[in-house]
């Protein structure tokens, strides 16, 4: 954890860094609740834009001493968060899925501490970009890592299928930092104007994405007797002028005449 701690401090963490941050901004300001967690990444403060009244950071390791962050309230296990069963409205997860030993697990304790309609807002790095395809072949021919080498890169469409198998909704997902995979400060600001092509031609190639889903809670299905209205018996008496007509007699109707 130390070397992902170590990468946000460089210039093309820091765009990853206000890139997230602007998103989940934008995607958690109006998520209205009491109770939100976010789990992992100490270096992004990801409910900053939320109003809940009540919003904890837990760290899923002991941070670092040079690193401590004064907001952190509790360290956790990602696959065992000290919750209860539907008591949190907001669960966010900077990055922690992918450097999690089990990330199908913490994915499931998250869907058991969100109520019924509680988000989760989920950010990563996207294999299928130019940073992922560079990290890919350093790690295939040798060479220098451009993004930290702690955990599995999921792609978004492979989490989409986890958070289906789960019952979460995909409520939106969002790609960002379209530059090259490039590593001084100057560069990657000299490239930022690929980030608006990027948005409008290739938008799902960003090396970052931001995805939020909603728990959902399906009704039960009531299936009992099926309740129909009988059909009216055939040859009962018929009351008619207050009397009634014995089964198989007619008598004819002299209403309106003298």
């Amino acid at each position: 954890m130390s070397d992902l701690h170590d990468w946000f401090q460089t210039p093309a963490g820091q765009v990853v860094l206000a890139w997230e941050r602007a998103r989940l901004d934008e995607a958690l300001a109006d998520v209205f609740g009491y109770h939100a967690l976010q789990l992992g990444l100490a270096e992004l403060d990801a409910m900053a834009a939320n109003r809940m009244p009540h919003r904890w950071l837990a760290n899923v390791t002991p941070p670092l001493p040079e690193a401590a962050v004064p907001r952190t309230a509790l360290v956790t296990d990602s696959t065992a968060l000290p919750f209860g069963e539907a008591s949190l409205d907001l669960v966010v997860l900077p990055h922690t899925l992918e450097f999690s030993a089990d990330p199908h697990a913490c994915l499931r304790e998250v869907q058991r501490v969100l109520v019924p309609e509680g988000r989760v807002a989920i950010t990563g790095f996207n294999p299928a970009s130019l940073w992922g395809l560079r990290q890919y072949r350093a790690h295939w021919l040798g060479g220098r890592l451009f993004l930290p080498d702690v955990g599995e890169f999921i792609g978004p469409r492979r989490l989409r299928d986890w958070l289906q198998l789960l019952e979460l909704e995909l409520e939106s997902a969002e790609f960002g930092c379209y530059q090259p995979a490039v590593r001084g400060a100057r560069t990657l600001a000299r490239f930022g104007w690929l980030e608006r092509l990027g948005q409008r031609w290739w938008p799902i190639l960003g090396a970052t994405y931001c995805i939020v889903a909603v728990k959902r809670v399906r009704g039960p299905l009531l299936i009992g007797q099926s309740w129909r209205k009988a059909a009216a018996p055939v040859g009962q008496p018929a009351s008619i002028a207050g009397r009634a007509t014995p089964a198989g007699h007619h008598k004819e109707s002299h209403f309106g005449s003298r």
